[in-house]
């Protein structure tokens, strides 16, 4: 009896030690992503000087607790809170080696010039904005009208007078400064604003400068480069003004040429590539201006994509159109020789040009984009879930009510102000229970609710619930935790899977990640129904109807070939995952293969797949393959080297003639369309200015040298989107810390 207690209290001790590694290394992890972020310049400062370290249990060898490391001193302390820790060993004063007096650039002063100096004026007396200045004597005070000027007058064009009075009182201390400017410059003719830089440097200072405007395309205004700070600033670090003129014409056909050319000399290397094109899907009133510009670009084998051109286009643009501008791109490209476009990813026209195109040409694999499929599985939700429904009609009861009433809107303020610092209007929608601002309403709620609970302990609301019908309704609403649990279930699907979808468009998987993407997906709604106890036919159903709609038997074909998915089985074999696929996907990969050879190598095709669902790949080769590492921005583990599902075929899976030549072609295919965004003030200026030839013209070069450049850097972002992000910084290192320290607690 006493052997078998030990071995359960041995077996609790070790599950113990698992959980604790499991939040120690969870936290530390956390840590790692805050710091990364904090180094490159979206995080606190004390970030540079304190490292996360993960300590081990000496026994079991598994990770017990995080600690933080003072990089200047090598002191250990708590990680429980950074910013604390922070305060007490850095600021304090407690490490010897913190400089606390160190600033940064932007907060020193200037220094004070030396009396030996030329005089000078302060830049406030020379401007002529005729603003009030108030000066003042060295004692302090002021006496009646006069003026005292600074004690440098009095070394420079003036006798130090300390109550001189100037006849047209303050207004001419302006005038003063620009008479003593006017002498010191004939006393020094030969002094320089800024510093001498020569020709060469010039001319690529202005290059640089002028590709920054172009790749902002339009975040930047051309008519910005004669604002007078700015060119201050250019007269200050010794470079001359420049003219908006000089950047819209022989400049940037120049640079449009150069990056074309570049472009096209890729694509000739490359022996096929996929079309990708997005903006054909109409996202509806006031959510993009980029709503009808439609993007083409190509996606080569080794992984990069480059731009071809954009196409302005409104939301009535038929399917037969979208089909022509489709092929005269393919055809652009390649002229004659078709087949080397192996298809084509799109967010529309599936069912129509895409698949016209497709049965026209029986090599092309024509997708449609994932990213596109998740957002619509998201409407799917709000229009056909019911429990979407009424928790929005709740919530719109509720925000009317607050918004509307102007006792019970003062009292939410209150509380507002009280509990989180600020106070805001709920979001309410325009158009009846229209999903994206229902789901803004949602949240506004959701993150209101310790407010919304205050409110009704308040007076002003149990005066207006004793007359209002309608104010003790929503009061019951409020007090209901039913609803509340009902908008954090809506409010959570809805984030699963728009969390899922930017993921999709931040990494643009292949064609092969299809069918594990959405079994993830399945696998998360089953949780998420079983979290908030809700039935899951409704749900999976509408799962599967989206799924049906986006699914292409390339999924399942480039699933079984790509190297990346092979499993291991119980002889060490690595074999492709035939068993994770449905009988009628078998089916579409043996009919899809088929159909992308010649038909007197279809049967050796075949056969070749029966070989490869035999014997499978070299465990070494599979293993190189499926090598990962951890990013260490985001903390993720990434495939090391992603070019290696193609490249073992091309070079190690020889003997598989056929087969290997639709293995090549497909498993690179893209499964998005996400690219490049346009920015929106461009895009405002177009709309304004769209039947001019001369100005889409100069818009088409700007966006390709813009579209160009971020393609070729890989960054899928908008300078809106990094600007958020910088704004919001503190609050999401906050929110990262916070996380990690609820998973601590609840352990």
């Amino acid at each position: 009896m006493a052997a078998s207690n030990a071995g359960a209290a041995s077996v609790d001790s070790a599950s113990a030690d698992e959980a604790t590694a499991k939040t120690a290394q969870k936290r530390y992890e956390g840590l790692l992503v805050v710091r990364n972020k904090a180094v490159k310049g979206k995080g606190a400062w004390y970030w540079t000087h304190l490292e996360p370290l993960l300590v081990h249990n000496t026994e079991t060898g598994l990770p017990k607790a995080v600690k933080l490391r003072c990089s200047l001193c090598d002191a250990v302390f708590s990680a429980s809170n950074p910013s604390r820790t922070a305060s007490e060993h850095l600021k304090r004063g407690t490490c010897p080696n913190f400089n606390s007096n160190a600033k940064p650039i932007s907060s020193v002063s200037p220094v004070a010039v030396p009396s030996s100096s030329p005089p000078s004026l302060a830049p406030s007396f020379v401007q002529h904005n005729h603003r009030k200045r108030t000066t003042t004597s060295p004692s302090g005070s002021g006496s009646g009208s006069g003026y005292h000027l600074p004690s440098r007058f009095g070394s420079g064009l003036l006798p130090h007078q300390p109550h001189l009075m100037l006849s047209g009182g303050k207004e001419d201390l302006g005038a003063l400064a620009m008479l003593e400017d006017s002498v010191k410059k004939l006393k020094s003719p030969k002094t320089s604003p800024g510093p001498a830089l020569s020709k060469a440097q010039i001319d690529s200072a202005i290059e640089f400068l002028g590709d920054w405007v172009y790749e902002s395309c339009g975040s930047v205004s051309f008519a910005s480069l004669e604002h007078p700070k700015f060119r201050a600033f250019l007269a200050q670090v010794g470079l001359p003004a420049v003219l908006p003129r000089e950047f819209t014409g022989a400049r940037l056909d120049a640079r449009f040429e150069e990056a074309k050319v570049e472009s096209e000399a890729r694509i000739r290397d490359a022996m096929f590539f996929q079309i990708a094109s997005d903006g054909w899907k109409w996202k509806g009133k006031g959510e993009s201006y980029d709503s009808g510009l439609v993007n083409l670009s190509v996606n080569l084998p080794n992984g990069t994509s480059l731009y071809r051109r954009a196409l302005f286009v409104t939301a009535s643009a038929p399917s037969n159109y979208a089909e022509e501008v489709l092929w005269e791109t393919v055809t652009g490209i390649c002229g004659n020789l078709v087949q080397q476009c192996v298809g084509i990813v799109a967010d529309r026209f599936k069912g129509k040009a895409l698949k016209n195109l497709e049965n026209q040409n029986h090599w092309m694999v024509n997708l449609t984009c994932q990213y596109q499929g998740f957002n619509s599985l998201v409407k799917d939700f709000a229009k056909e879930l019911p429990l979407f429904r009424t928790v929005a009609q709740n919530c719109l009861k509720l925000a009317n009510f607050v918004n509307y009433r102007s006792q019970v809107r003062n009292s939410f303020h209150k509380y507002q102000l009280q509990e989180y610092g600020h106070t805001w209007l709920l979001r309410v929608p325009l158009h009846e229970l229209e999903f994206g601002p229902a789901y803004a309403m949602m949240e506004d709620t959701l993150s209101s609710v310790r407010a919304l609970q205050l409110v009704l302990l308040d007076e002003p609301f149990k005066m207006v619930a004793i007359e209002d019908q309608s104010a003790r309704e929503v009061g019951d609403m409020i007090r209901d935790v039913g609803f509340w649990n009902d908008l954090e279930a809506v409010h959570g699907l809805v984030k699963l899977v728009k969390d899922m979808a930017q993921e999709i468009e931040a990494e643009r998987p292949l064609v092969g990640h299809c069918l594990p993407l959405w079994d993830e997906l399945r696998a998360k709604v089953k949780d998420w129904c079983s979290k908030f106890h809700i039935a899951e036919g409704v749900v999976e159903k509408l799962v599967e109807r989206r799924f049906k709609k986006n699914y292409h038997p390339a999924w399942a074909a480039a699933y079984i070939l790509d190297p990346l998915y092979l499993v291991r089985d119980t002889s060490g074999k690595y074999l492709p995952p035939f068993k994770y696929l449905t009988p009628e996907q078998e089916k579409d990969v043996d009919r899809l293969i088929t159909r992308l050879v010649a038909r007197d190598e279809a049967h050796i095709a075949l056969m070749e797949l029966m070989k490869w669902r035999t014997e499978g790949l070299d465990p070494v080769y599979a293993q190189a393959v499926q090598m990962k590492e951890r990013d260490p921005v985001t903390g993720k583990m990434r495939i090391v080297n992603p070019q290696s599902s193609r490249l073992v075929w091309e070079t190690y899976l020889t003997e598989f003639k056929s087969l290997g030549k639709v293995a090549v072609r497909l498993i690179f295919l893209h499964a998005t369309s996400c690219g490049f965004k346009c920015n929106w003030s461009l895009w405002r200026w177009v709309c304004a200015h769209g039947h001019s030839r001369t100005a889409l013209d100069k818009v088409q070069k700007l966006i390709f040298i813009a579209a160009h450049s971020k393609l070729e850097r890989r960054d899928f972002s908008t300078d809106q989107d990094k600007d958020a992000e910088l704004f919001t910084s503190a609050n999401g290192e906050d929110d990262v810390l916070n996380e990690v320290l609820v998973d601590t607690s609840s352990v």
